[in-house]
């Protein structure tokens, strides 16, 4: 759904889908193949030679794997390919019970002008660890942020943040293309101010907006089963639905 209405090139197979993003190189899961189904005998070779023809030039390889019960597959031609298995849990929700401990001395609002975007920029950097990052990474989060400004221009959604003595401290987007479902992105805090329940508050916010201002009936959002903010999220009402499967293998250094 966020491909699509991101204006990605889609291509449909019987087998599987390939998902391209031409004006960001650099965003591996936005340059993806998507099989139909865990991995079997000789499947490596084949889906390799399927990225490379659909995602051609790429220096990556990114296979997501369709299914909810979170089977990659054989495990030897996922060895024979390199790549790492991650497998998140999807949680759902029709309706969020709100925080047990608001934040106090915070504003929560949507987004608004070029500053600040360029805020939410240097805010993914800093939750991710990357403000030394080289000029190449910063570019494509550069790009990443400038698409996800285009879709809440486009009406597909909103980008909230919750500010903190006027600076931003935590921000996410929710997006949905009106068939009931909407897509949280990116539920992100700088260092200096987690657990202070900023990004609790700001997921019962956008779920609240969702409802009342996209017409949404069932919110998603994914998480690392192993990471805290699991345990955020099913606080709020959100139960485990499913597992997604996600392949990938970084470039070299001599690639990249």
């Amino acid at each position: 759904m966020l491909r699509r209405l991101a204006g990605a090139v889609i291509t449909e197979q019987p087998s599987y889908l390939a998902v391209r993003t031409p004006g960001n190189p650099g965003f591996w899961w936005g340059n993806f193949v998507l099989v139909d189904r865990p991995f079997a005998a000789g499947d490596a070779a084949r889906w390799a030679d399927v990225f490379a023809r659909e995602i051609p030039g790429a220096a990556h390889l990114t296979l997501g794997v369709d299914g909810v019960d979170g089977d990659a597959g054989d495990a030897a031609e996922l060895a024979r390919l390199g790549v790492t298995v991650e497998v998140d849990t999807v949680l759902t929700a029709t309706r969020l019970t709100p925080p047990a401990r608001p934040p106090v001395g915070t504003t929560i609002r949507p987004l608004a002008g070029d500053a600040d975007w360029a805020e939410a920029f240097e805010l993914r950097l800093a939750a991710h660890g990357e403000q030394d990052a080289p000029a190449e990474h910063r570019q494509y989060v550069a790009r990443k942020v400038a698409e996800e400004r285009a879709l809440c221009d486009a009406g597909h959604g909103v980008w909230f943040g919750v500010f903190v003595d006027g600076r931003l401290g935590a921000s996410a987007g929710l997006f949905a293309d009106g068939d009931g479902l909407g897509r949280y992105q990116s539920v992100e805090t700088h260092p200096d101010l987690r657990r202070r329940g900023l990004a609790s508050a700001l997921v019962h916010r956008l779920g609240d907006w969702g409802r009342t201002e996209l017409g949404v009936r069932t919110l998603v959002i994914v998480a690392d089963p192993d990471y805290d903010a699991i345990r955020l999220y099913r606080a709020l009402g959100f139960t485990d639905t499913e597992k997604q499967v996600q392949l990938c293998r970084e470039p070299t250094a001599a690639e990249a």
